[in-house]
């Protein structure tokens, strides 16, 4: 009888590693995003006043976010493939209507209610921004002629002005860059990235002027020197860093962010969570969590070189690029190195949409690798 539950113990690893491949989940990124999401439960606790139903509310979205990266993960790719521009052109419509009969929230017209279900369709464009752009380069030769680039700059501004005129202008920089992720992996010359960056610097003051919302202009300012107005418009980067800068090495312990505690950080269980964790449990456990972050990133990377088609790598790449620039842009602004853009940390904010779509990607990327044929050597 021992004998027979020393084997069972042993063997059900593999049991659960079989269910895992049978259900075209990569196991590597699911541990990762496992681990993650775990470290979210814990860090919420504390940045979310301790209560029970907040993390109620988040292991739900996260089931459902979970459940969905599952389903999706057994569609072959090719079905993303083909349903790209249906997806494309449905979240183009929901922007839309979103501008005709969006709610609005804290100044901003973003979401859509539906009675029973609110989102924001913005999210799903940072998907159907990347896949429209591969499915539109895989049918063309790489690297992408001018003209072809063109275009796929013509598909992506639509949304990404939508976007801006909600505005949400750190959504639409995001999705922006998941479509400039897919021209840059299809061999976009440096040259022309050059010349874009410099057109860029060269529209500046036009922007500026004529199209930021003042808003917008007091969080560059406010980036730039935060002390101007510590009561004001810096108070968010300057509690942030106190903060941070009160954890040291080993951190105060968990539950022991005086900052969230005593309510001086604004958006502590969103936004500025990285803010409270890095109060709580210091250098030592930043450095863990990016790790555990650059272990998903690696492993998302190294799937879209193993993609065995043009439109599974351009797609891939892109939703890892994606990956990374919401990690570097939440903690950029989070320690005052980047402008406050509004961006949540991903997997660890408390948040339904976000989390959804970033589960999403992952689905369609665990899809591009279990799906591919192995051939025998």
């Amino acid at each position: 009888m021992k004998n027979e539950m020393r084997n069972e113990y042993f063997q059900s690893p593999s049991l659960i590693g079989n269910l895992l491949r049978t259900l075209h989940v990569d196991i590597p990124l699911f541990l990762g995003l496992v681990l993650i999401c775990t470290l979210s439960f814990v860090i919420l606790y504390s940045a979310g006043g301790q209560e029970i139903n907040v993390l109620i509310r988040h292991a739900t979205r996260m089931g459902f976010a979970m459940l969905l990266m599952i389903v999706l993960a057994h569609i072959n790719p090719r079905q993303f493939q083909s349903f790209s521009v249906l997806f494309f052109a449905g979240c183009v419509l929901l922007l839309l209507a979103v501008a005709v009969m969006g709610q609005i929230g804290k100044g901003a017209q973003r979401w859509l209610d539906l009675g029973f279900f609110r989102f924001q369709p913005s999210e799903f464009t940072k998907l159907s921004a990347p896949m429209m752009v591969a499915w539109y380069l895989a049918e063309q030769a790489l690297p992408p002629k001018p003209k072809h680039v063109g275009i796929a700059g013509a598909l992506l501004i639509v949304p990404v002005l939508l976007i801006a005129k909600q505005p949400d202008l750190g959504t639409a920089l995001l999705v922006a860059s998941s479509g400039a992720a897919v021209l840059f992996f299809a061999g976009l010359s440096w040259w022309f990235m050059i010349v874009c960056v410099l057109g860029g610097i060269a529209l500046t003051p036009l922007l500026w002027n004529f199209y930021l919302h003042d808003y917008q202009k007091n969080r560059v300012l406010t980036f730039i020197n935060p002390e101007a107005d510590p009561m004001g418009a810096g108070y968010h980067i300057i509690q942030s860093k106190i903060a941070i800068g009160s954890g040291g090495v080993n951190g105060k312990g968990w539950l022991g962010s005086s900052q969230a505690e005593l309510d001086f950080l604004p958006e502590s269980s969103t936004d500025f969570i990285f803010a409270v964790f890095a109060e709580e449990f210091g250098l030592f456990g930043c450095v863990s969590l990016l790790f555990l972050y650059l272990l998903v990133i690696i492993r998302c990377f190294y799937i879209a070189v193993q993609a065995q088609d043009t439109y599974n790598r351009l797609l891939a790449g892109s939703l890892a690029f994606t990956f990374f620039v919401y990690v570097f842009v939440n903690i950029g602004m989070v320690i005052g190195v980047l402008p406050v853009v509004g961006v949540p940390l991903p997997l660890v904010s408390y948040g339904g949409t976000s989390m959804v779509t970033l589960m999403a990607g992952f689905g369609i990327l665990m899809s591009i690798h279990t799906h591919r044929k192995v051939h025998p050597v």
